[in-house]
């Protein structure tokens, strides 16, 4: 392997910790569209929601609720409910500012990226003050298709310069993100323990490694340099 030299990281469940408010926004975005609140339906598409965390949100609501029009409201009333309670529920996951900060002094570029839409990607950067933090940031939309597929983590490539997708690492939490780093030909594709999916899940979806925390993704990647 050669040695790493950019990072593509998830935002939620694998940098930012939100306690929960994937699926508060969720629940107010099904019953905006008349989704019952209990019952088989709306267990269903929870179930969906948490099996398909890390993927473009639009992308989401689009196989749950069928019509575009449905889809978009129910996109619109998830941004709204989250971006409403960001500030109370979003925090930094223990030890990601320093594993981001100690990856880029080594000389590791670093890329977040997220299925949420660019709007809410900002809104959680600008309530963490993560201006600077990281050298990219991509969301679905103008960072091209959401995960799996590939385009975030090869945009954060071509965005950065790096030229050999061998040199890229990538870690998230989900199975979503692992489909995605492997498809985009990464040589590391890690998942972490503090977001949406287990261990087990984690390896089934075909992860290289798994670690306990973005801080231990950090030390794995340093020992690739």
């Amino acid at each position: 392997m050669p040695p790493i030299e950019l990072t593509v990281l998830d935002m939620a469940g694998t940098t930012v910790a939100d306690d929960g408010l994937v699926l508060h926004a969720f629940d107010a975005a099904a019953t905006a569209v008349g989704v019952p609140a209990s019952g088989a339906e709306r267990e269903a598409a929870r179930t969906y929601v948490r099996d398909t965390m890390g993927q473009s949100k639009i992308e989401v609501f689009r196989h749950l609720f069928g019509a575009e029009d449905r889809a978009q409201q129910a996109n619109a009333t998830f941004e709204q409910t989250y971006n409403a309670h960001i500030d109370r529920g979003v925090t930094a996951i223990p030890g990601a500012e320093e594993a981001i900060a100690k990856l880029r002094a080594a000389g590791v570029r670093v890329a977040l990226t997220t299925g949420f839409s660019p709007a809410t990607q900002q809104a959680i950067i600008d309530a963490l003050g993560w201006h600077d933090l990281a050298d990219v940031v991509l969301a679905p939309g103008a960072g091209g298709r959401g995960r799996p597929y590939p385009d975030l983590v090869l945009n954060s490539l071509l965005r950065t310069g790096i030229d050999d997708v061998a040199k890229v690492a990538v870690l998230g939490d989900t199975s979503s993100d692992i489909t995605s780093g492997l498809r985009a030909g990464a040589s590391l594709v890690a998942g972490t323990l503090t977001g949406a999916h287990d261990a087990a899940t984690l390896n089934a979806a075909g992860a290289t490694h798994v670690v306990a925390t973005v801080a231990d993704f950090a030390h794995l990647v340093l020992s690739h340099r």
